[in-house]
């Protein structure tokens, strides 16, 4: 995975977590106007994870995202809305970036 692609994938994760944080804003407060904007914010996220499925394939690419989401919202779900994950979800988590690392090593490097 070069540059670009991790430049797609850190923009398309930025747009998910807004998006995300829009949506739990509408479960809180309702509005169908906060809702529309969400949905936006999905499909901008979805557009430009094409580019990042056009680079690496769609298995890694969207076992990528996953992670990099599941990290960036546990963030934003912290420090915004105050939730706290248990231990058994921070190890989940740290399992997760272990297999994105596997995921994205470079193919015949050796560790």
């Amino acid at each position: 995975m070069n540059l670009i692609t991790f430049l797609w994938l850190g923009a398309s994760t930025a747009v998910f977590v807004a998006a995300n944080g829009v949506l739990k804003s509408y479960a809180i407060k309702g509005g169908v106007p906060v809702l529309i904007g969400a949905l936006a914010l999905f499909c901008l996220g979805n557009f430009l994870m094409v580019q990042v499925m056009r680079a690496n394939g769609l298995g890694v690419a969207i076992a990528m995202s996953v992670v990099f989401q599941l990290i960036a919202i546990s963030g934003m779900a912290m420090v915004v809305f105050g939730e706290r994950p248990t231990g058994l979800q921070l190890a989940g988590m740290a399992l997760g970036i272990v297999a994105v690392v596997m995921i994205a090593w470079p193919a015949g490097a050796k560790g």
